[in-house]
């Protein structure tokens, strides 16, 4: 299946140049989180498509040969990088090497400043939207990308960028007045998968995950053992599920601490590789992160 769609790749982009659709920029984004920053800086002058919907998990995502078609058709490609789009990877490198703008938001970042996984491909923790400061610069290189392709719109996107950017910093200060309501000790996250280390590095959080940084890890009975031993140890109120991971190892490990006579409750379901269904306040990236710190400071405080 890999071969066929390089062989798809090659006949494409050596048989046709970029194309446009009503004098628009036509772009391919992978997850929904990019998806709806890309659409709120391009507004009416992009044509948008996202690759991955609500609750798709990108870290296992592979690509089909209609996603090829719309790769190949897209002037700009708009991807997170550090690999968490894993099995995408030598796609986006093969449409670069042949000279489709081919773009990682992640690269507007100084990596000296994320958080170090030897666990995963890029040595780096991927989930940096979770970290508002960053998905902040991250929409500026989008505007400054987007600009750069399409000159005779820059102001257009210029002034997208900074009602976006406003409601980014007035979101931060909403997240970080809801989060002082939760008592330093009760500020302990345990999730599905290991997705939300930026955050509680904002947010003065302690983060353990079920699985690894990536779901393509399962996680094991020592896991759920060590995690069990930690809520009691802790007196955690409360775990989460995510919408992009099954939920049965965070039931497993709600049975497992029952199972030793305490009782920890599920308190509610995180977005966190991707965003909710479309038209939606969740299927936002504001939305999205209000709806999470709301839920984890409802079920632990």
């Amino acid at each position: 299946m890999k071969n066929s769609i390089y062989i798809i790749i090659a006949i494409f982009l050596a048989s046709c140049a970029n194309k446009e659709s009503n004098g628009k920029l036509n772009i391919v984004t992978t997850t929904t989180m990019i998806t709806d920053m890309v659409e709120n800086i391009g507004g009416d002058k992009v044509n948008v498509q996202g690759l991955m919907g609500s609750g798709v998990d990108p870290h296992l995502y592979k690509a089909s040969e209609g996603d090829v078609s719309k790769l190949f058709n897209a002037d700009i490609i708009f991807y997170s990088g550090l690999h968490l789009e894993g099995k995408l990877v030598e796609v986006f490198e093969q449409m670069a090497s042949q000279g489709k703008n081919t773009i990682a938001i992640s690269d507007a970042l100084d990596k000296k400043t994320l958080i170090g996984s030897e666990y995963f491909a890029s040595n780096y923790d991927p989930h940096i939207w979770f970290d508002v400061d960053y998905w902040a610069t991250m929409t500026a290189y989008v505007s400054q990308q987007l600009s750069k392709a399409d000159p005779e719109n820059a102001d257009y996107y210029v002034a997208n960028r900074d009602a976006y950017l406003e409601k980014i910093q007035q979101l931060k200060t909403e997240l970080t007045a809801k989060i002082n309501e939760l008592p330093q000790d009760k500020r302990i996250l345990v999730t599905a998968h290991d997705a939300f280390n930026y955050f509680g590095r904002s947010f003065d959080f302690e983060v353990v995950g079920l699985q690894g940084i990536s779901t393509a890890t399962e996680a094991g009975v020592q896991d759920v053992q060590r995690i069990t031993q930690f809520i009691i140890d802790n007196k955690v109120k409360a775990v989460f599920i995510e919408s992009s991971v099954p939920r049965r190892t965070v039931e497993a490990l709600q049975a497992a601490v029952k199972a030793q006579n305490h009782e920890v409750s599920i308190g509610g379901e995180l977005y966190s590789d991707a965003l909710g269904s479309a038209g939606t306040a969740e299927g936002t990236y504001v939305g999205m992160y209000q709806h999470n710190v709301e839920t984890i400071v409802n079920a632990l405080k």
